[in-house]
């Protein structure tokens, strides 16, 4: 073996597992000379599943990394090791219940068949553990034929002011992996990063490069082409999809890679969950009821259900949106309503809808108070966020900074970990608009300061 390289950092991790013990692994080859590949391992421990050690200067847990590669056709063992992980403990502090001790460990491995055995367990008790075995196949990278690395899943793939120093840092990019490979809709944003090789075409012609997305079912769920040179040698493929329309589902993302002069192609595929209680599956609906004449909405007119829906769009799938639009009728509006609510009742057995009146508590609180000179207050950037989000768990007010108009900054300590959004008086009429927020998939201006500004 040539080299191997250990990568610790404590970074935040989303919630899964499907064993009683969150040790969480993936694995991603990519290519290195004419015999061998290079095998990324990342893993994840949750933090507030591994015992605190206690010491005069300093509470840490610790956890141990098993990894064996035994080559199949030989018996021989390439790697055996066990490495001893630990980091200090946070988890007295709001939120560190979500992080995890993740890092990456890589290895270059020989072309063949290999059984491999990772397991993870807590320092102190070792009855604590996870164990995972894979078969892994290395076929070399190299040679004329354009071919593909796998996909890294991701949660985070930062191109500017990276940190070379970064365990992370590769080919000019910071790419944090997703060893759990889920997504929720509180942390929706989907990163993937992967290697094309040997694109060593006439100049002139060009690749298809297509990036598609199936659920379960095997339905197409999204397909983002583009076209690259065929001269372009080996370059890197990096994506960003927002899972936040999906409903809950497996999915596999598959990138292929074609040349258009001979239609001769690659593909590589990645499976990945997405739990997403607030997107139903059309699918899979089954309607209590149809009676909807006899509900609250068989008296609404005609502008009273474009108000209300106007009012629930940010709930709203793309596809029920569109739906809305192509009704023709008052009683279709009437009767999709009925069964938009319905879909979102969490306890369909019980009489009231707990979902539908915690939405309407919102939507009253923000055309109370959000309400400006110029919008209604569901259509303000805090009635939006307020509504989607709920109440924030702290406000802060500055509405007399010097040299500052007023704004305010919403913290949200349960979601991604904690993130916030800042609110600006950017026209002096008291309509808050949004500057800048840590949530992923909303706005982001880290000099949001310049745009309120006083004269």
């Amino acid at each position: 073996m040539k080299k191997i390289f250990v990568c610790l950092v404590f970074l935040s991790s989303l919630t899964w597992s499907q064993d009683s013990f969150n040790f969480n692994f993936d694995y991603a080859q990519f290519g290195s000379n004419d015999t061998s590949n290079i095998i990324e391992f990342y893993y994840s421990f949750r933090q507030n599943e591994l015992t605190k050690i206690e010491t005069d200067s300093v509470n840490y847990v610790s956890a141990k990394l098993f990894i064996e590669m035994k080559d199949n056709s030989t018996g021989e063992y390439i790697l055996n090791k066990v490495w001893n992980i630990k980091n200090p403990y946070f988890g007295d502090k709001a939120g560190a219940g979500s992080t995890s001790l993740m890092g990456v460990i890589g290895f270059y491995v020989p072309e063949g068949i290999y059984s491999a055995v990772v397991r993870g367990c807590d320092f102190v008790d070792t009855s604590k553990s996870r164990e995972i075995n894979e078969t892994i196949t290395v076929e070399s990278r190299h040679g004329e034929k354009f071919t593909l690395s796998d996909i890294q899943l991701a949660t985070n793939i930062k191109r500017e002011n990276i940190n070379k120093s970064s365990i992370f840092y590769k080919n000019q990019l910071e790419v944090m992996p997703n060893p759990l490979g889920v997504y929720s809709n509180t942390s929706p944003v989907l990163y993937y990063y992967c290697e094309m090789y040997n694109l060593n075409g006439t100049p002139g012609e060009k690749f298809q490069l297509n990036r598609l997305l199936y659920n379960s079912k095997g339905k197409e769920v999204y397909n983002k082409p583009k076209f690259i040179r065929a001269d372009a040698g080996s370059i890197v493929d990096i994506g960003i999809i927002n899972m936040l329309k999906y409903p809950t589902d497996s999915y596999t993302l598959v990138i292929s890679l074609s040349d258009t002069s001979d239609n001769q192609g690659v593909a590589t595929t990645k499976k990945f969950y997405m739990i997403n209680p607030n997107v139903i599956d059309s699918s899979l609906i089954s309607y209590r009821s149809s009676n909807f004449l006899s509900s609250e909405y068989g008296v609404y007119s005609d502008e009273d259900c474009d108000d209300l829906f106007a009012k629930s769009k940010y709930i709203a799938t793309g596809e029920e949106i569109d739906q809305y639009k192509k009704l023709d009728s008052l009683n279709t509006k009437r009767e999709f309503l009925f069964h938009f609510w319905n879909r979102r009742d969490s306890t369909p057995d019980t009489e009231d809808n707990e979902f539908k009146a915690e939405y309407y508590k919102r939507m009253e609180y923000v055309d109370r108070h959000y309400t400006s000179m110029v919008k209604d207050g569901y259509r303000t950037d805090r009635g939006r966020v307020y509504l989607i989000y709920g109440e924030p768990d702290q406000i802060d007010r500055f509405p007399s900074e010097t040299n500052m108009k007023p704004y305010e900054v919403w913290y949200y300590n349960a979601i991604e970990g904690g993130v916030m959004f800042i609110f600006g008086d950017v026209t002096g009429f008291s309509n808050y608009e949004l500057l800048h927020s840590t949530k992923r998939g909303e706005m982001q201006d880290e000099n949001w300061q310049r745009r309120i500004q006083a004269n």
